[in-house]
């Protein structure tokens, strides 16, 4: 009843008998009647940047007291695992730590690539080029011969056999990035009897080719800039051209782990799995990479009980992933660990990885493939990007496209059929003026100035970026663990694996 008109007052009888009466203002409120709805809790307001801080404080201190990382298999990784399980038992859970082998590579010493006759020049490692990961190890001096290089654009430079025909045995092969993998161009040129391999990046791509082999090779393979590569050719081209190519790894297997911990209620054949890569690089603590994703979930599993039963109806998974940095290596290990059965259980997957670049801006995984980059994801994860587009609409906030290109852990679910999604703010790519005007910061600047860098630590991190963005983090996670009827239609189908998946990078590495 609504009552209008005059001050409605009651009378409350006191202690010693005495009628008062009382506005109605300092009673009590009303009851809702009895089977009223209550309204549902909202995670994006429960889980706030005080909650996450913490975390991100946690690690630097790890990081700070255990050789200035938290890179897989070392002790700065480990302590990290024992953090994030001591959190989610203090939260309710019972998190399991899966240990798993994988594969390792790294440089002992700098490598060296060098012009010797009929000129000589020395190039800058970095700079000018990058000894690709999995390289094998030598020290070779021999004349260079270009492979199939094209007059103009990308081309297929060493992806076929008759690339190599009349090739001397011996020499070092000058072979311009596209089209194939760096893998299949070395093992072709290897095949062909080269001594090394110089795969030079293609036109109109900045700098030299930060790539992987994917696998052990057994010659030297390193990957000059465009300029650098299109230089020796040119050199070649007319003769006498000399090259001395040096690298120094050591490879084999490591072992590291990751954190699992399912909510105890929720469908068990609906799994929404949910996560972040807990590994920084050895050349710094990884505060924003990936300290950012790794201390929201963390925030977020705390709270998340007080959805109850009606709104965890579906089962969360919360996943601290293990060397990502290595290509992506604890992700994929649980996917293959799981038998069939179990991976049917996946409605989706959401990764989360680098929520506070400095520079940053607001990129949603283009689960529609609306921009016609990077990699077409599966089925259902269109509908997962219309959800944080609309939940930061709502809020009057920027989003930007991000790509699915193989950069980190949606990268086996994808492959595997399993629908995805999620947010990113940006690496080492460059800010543009126009998401400079929507976003703020600074154009033709890096997103994050310190990415793989010893820079970054809390300092690096955009706090107010991040919180909103661990708003809609919990937001979209708070709707799938209710239903996932517009990703999968509410019952786990098995994925199909797409054949023509081709992803562009394997986690920090390029493949092709």
């Amino acid at each position: 009843m609504l009552l209008t008109g005059r001050r409605l007052f009651v009378a409350r009888r006191l202690l010693f008998g005495t009628a008062v009466a009382l506005p109605a203002l300092f009673l009590p409120a009303a009851l809702p009647p009895a089977g009223a709805a209550r309204a549902r809790p909202d995670l994006a307001a429960l889980v706030t940047l005080k909650d996450v801080e913490p975390h991100l404080s946690a690690f630097q201190e790890i990081a700070d007291y255990n050789g200035g990382n938290r890179a897989a298999g070392r002790a700065g990784y480990d302590v990290s695992v024992r953090y994030v399980t001591g959190r989610l038992k203090k939260a309710g859970f019972s998190p399991k730590v899966l240990k798993f082998t994988y594969p390792y590579w790294q440089e002992r010493s700098q490598a060296k690539l060098a012009r010797t006759t009929p000129s000589k020049a020395s190039y800058k490692r970095e700079a000018d080029f990058l000894t690709l990961a999995y390289s094998g190890s030598g020290d070779v001096t021999a004349p260079a011969a270009p492979v199939d290089v094209p007059a103009k654009g990308e081309g297929t430079s060493g992806c076929e056999a008759a690339d190599f025909k009349g090739f001397a045995k011996g020499s070092i092969a000058l072979v311009q990035r596209g089209t194939c993998t760096f893998a299949a161009k070395a093992a072709r040129a290897r095949a062909a009897g080269a001594s090394a391999v110089v795969i030079f990046n293609k036109p109109g791509e900045k700098g030299p080719v930060n790539g992987t082999l994917s696998r052990p090779a057994a010659i030297p393979v390193v990957g000059p800039t465009h300029a650098v590569g299109a230089a020796l050719v040119k050199a070649a081209r007319k003769g006498g051209l000399k090259l001395r190519v040096r690298t120094d790894a050591v490879h084999g297997r490591r072992t590291s782990s990751n954190v699992i911990a399912d909510t105890r209620q929720g469908r068990a054949d609906n799994v929404v799995v949910v996560g972040a890569h807990l590994d920084s690089v050895p050349a710094g603590p990884g505060i924003n990479d990936n300290g950012t994703g790794a201390a929201t979930l963390l925030a977020i599993a705390a709270k998340i009980k007080e959805l109850g039963r009606d709104g965890l109806r579906n089962r969360v998974r919360f996943a601290w992933w293990g060397a990502e940095e290595e290509g992506m290596q604890g992700s994929e290990q649980y996917l293959r660990s799981l038998p069939a059965a179990q991976r049917e259980r996946i409605a989706l997957n959401l990764n989360f990885d680098m929520l506070g670049s400095p520079n940053g801006t607001r990129g949603v995984y283009d689960g529609d493939h609306s921009t016609g980059a990077g990699t077409r994801a599966p089925a259902g994860s269109g509908a997962i990007e219309r959800m944080f587009r609309q939940y930061f609409q709502s809020r009057r906030l920027p989003v930007t496209a991000s790509q699915f290109n193989g950069r980190s852990d949606y990268g086996p679910f994808v492959e595997r059929g399993i629908p995805a999604g999620g947010m990113d703010t940006g690496a080492e790519g460059v800010k543009t003026a126009a998401e400079a005007k929507a976003f703020g910061g600074r154009a033709g600047k890096a997103y994050d100035p310190c990415y793989h860098a010893r820079c970054d630590r809390l300092k690096n991190v955009n706090l107010k970026l991040l919180d909103s963005n661990a708003d809609g983090v919990a937001h979209v996670l708070q709707h799938l663990a209710r239903t996932t009827v517009a990703v999968n239609g509410g019952a786990r189908v098995g994925p199909v694996r797409d054949p023509s998946y081709a992803p562009l990078w394997q986690g920090p590495y390029l493949l092709r």
